[in-house]
């Protein structure tokens, strides 16, 4: 790394102690100065403790003249001038001061800064020095906040939906309480809005949001919120540019908002994929630094009809039923995505059906690749590479057929579906789980949960496309279709309703990053977007 020259550098008090300050364009640093008197009270404060996982150059280093500390600049989230006399801070909360600093350096500024914990947690910081005279104290404060200005990554007007309803219900609580005083902080200007029903966000974000007045867009809630707003900016992009959406050939045009997410839903598959962790702090100072990753977005349609947008999971089959039953639960909230999954894993259907797709064969990297997406993989966006294969085709009896643009993992599968999918390739891992036992479907789904290779089984291939297609075994056309899907939804209630009949339905539902899609027979394209999601992968201890 290329030396940067300082901008200021000063002795200040912290804590009865006397340290080097120091700051360039790049780091804000501060070292002890040794003393020859060994101090027996007074500790020495240590905002980065031992064990986090940093950059080797942000550690605390002890040597010969002290300790050392610091904290890259771009991580910085506000610094704030004190008035040391009231012995109380700016934002109200009360301050004790040691009586040596308020004598001898009569004047303050804090700092507030990211602090990394363990589990890809973040949290906010604060450093106080002090100064002996209040030209210094002002110059610090004056120089931090420049410095933070040429941050031109960072947003400063958001407009926030926050979903009442999902989850647990508790996304204005969690907003108020965890995420506004952060926004507030950091001098982040907010417009919130209350969503009042399904797809409120979608809607307003299509016709009425002016969107040049914000930097980015955040939803507090799950992935059907964050859903929503993709669905919202896409296509109110698209069809400000003319783009038709229903053309599976058609390149979209690039939005230039960013979509922020905090964590409020009842699986938080989009954070937990990206940021390591579901934890609304963690995802609001990741918007707040102004930390982005691309992500890939498949646009699904069927017979040349535009139906929806995924960015995580395709799921034909298991996950198809397992949504379509717990939509009619959604009175037992959470839980009945547990008691779904238990009745879908007993009934145990599988579904005819051809698949055809175009395997990825230009890039680095298969789906049974050891080490997880940390960062996306950076090819020019809605660059889409000259084919050199031809497209595969696979017939069969499948338990589940799902595309996975993200490693879709979550709390109750830390791995998820496809541990290594790439976050921004312009690909999506197809899986294909063919007729199986039922227990060697179970040990399928257990492996989400465990170390073990969840692709190591004979009846399960899992390959990396651009696109697919699937056509269910009975759908010849769409007249015969509809014919025989309303026949078979009697039969198949009759099924339910008495179990030891052996048939099984023709056909499954899609799940698309949580809704159903209409129709069984679609065809997906997966391209590399500039819809930058407002965080970033952390990346792993491990890996340093």
């Amino acid at each position: 790394m290329e030396k940067q020259p300082r901008l200021l550098a000063s002795q200040l008090l912290l804590k009865n102690s006397l340290f080097e300050v120091s700051l360039n364009r790049v780091l804000l640093t501060w070292k002890e100065i040794a003393t020859k008197k060994k101090r027996v009270s007074g500790g020495i404060h240590h905002p980065f403790k031992v064990g986090f996982c940093f950059p080797k150059f942000l550690r605390r280093d002890k040597g010969e003249s002290g300790t050392s500390h610091g904290v890259s600049v771009s991580e910085i989230l506000a610094v704030r001038e004190l008035d040391v006399d009231s012995e109380t801070k700016d934002d109200g909360r009360w301050q004790k001061m040691p009586q040596k600093s308020t004598e001898a350096y009569p004047y303050a500024f804090t700092v507030s800064y990211v602090e990394r914990a363990w589990q890809h947690r973040w949290r906010c910081s604060d450093v106080t020095f002090h100064c002996l005279e209040g030209a210094l104290c002002q110059q610090w404060v004056q120089t931090i906040r420049e410095q933070l200005t040429a941050l031109t990554s960072r947003p400063k007007h958001l407009l926030v939906y926050i979903n009442p309803y999902g989850g647990k219900q508790q996304g204005e609580r969690i907003y108020e309480q965890k995420v506004a005083p952060l926004f507030t902080l950091a001098s982040i200007s907010t417009h919130v809005i209350v969503t009042e029903h399904a797809n409120h966000a979608r809607d307003h974000l299509r016709t009425e949001a002016e969107l040049k007045k914000y930097d980015g867009v955040v939803c507090v809630g799950g992935d059907g919120m964050f859903s929503e707003m993709v669905h919202g900016l896409v296509s109110r992009t698209q069809r400000d540019n003319g783009v038709d959406q229903n053309s599976p050939e058609e390149k979209l045009v690039p939005c230039t908002l960013r979509i922020g997410i905090i964590p409020a839903g009842s699986t938080d598959c989009i954070c937990y994929a990206t940021v390591g962790i579901n934890d609304p702090v963690t995802s609001a100072l990741h918007i707040i630094v102004g930390d982005a990753q691309p992500m890939d977005v498949c646009s699904v349609h069927h017979n040349n009809t535009f139906l929806r947008y995924s960015v995580s999971l395709l799921g034909y089959g298991f996950y198809g039923d397992v949504l379509a039953d717990s939509e009619r639960k959604r009175w037992m909230g959470p839980a009945r995505y547990d008691f779904s999954g238990f009745k879908t894993f007993l009934t145990h259907h599988y579904y005819e059906g051809t698949v055809s797709f175009l395997p990825a064969t230009d890039i680095l990297g298969t789906p049974r690749d050891k080490t997880r997406c940390r960062a996306g993989y950076h090819q020019p966006l809605f660059l889409l590479p000259e084919y050199k294969g031809g497209w595969r085709v696979i017939r069969g009896k499948f338990l589940a057929i799902n595309a996975a643009s993200m490693s879709c993992a979550c709390p109750r599968s830390p791995k998820g579906l496809s541990p290594a999918a790439h976050l921004a390739d312009g690909t999506t891992d197809l899986i294909l789980v063919r007729k199986c036992s039922r227990f060697n479907f179970l040990r399928h789904l257990l492996r989400h949960t465990s170390k073990y290779d969840q692709f190591d089984m004979n009846f399960v291939e899992v390959h990396r496309v651009r696109r697919f297609r699937f056509t269910p075994r009975y759908c010849q056309s769409d007249s015969e279709l509809d014919l025989r899907e309303n026949g078979k939804r009697l039969f198949s209630q009759i099924c339910r309703d008495h179990p030891a009949c052996s048939c099984s339905p023709a056909y499954s539902s899609w799940n698309c990053d949580g809704e159903i899609l209409p129709h069984a027979a679609i065809e997906v394209g997966c391209v590399t977007t500039p819809y930058n999601l407002l965080c970033k992968y952390t990346v792993h201890s491990e890996s340093i």
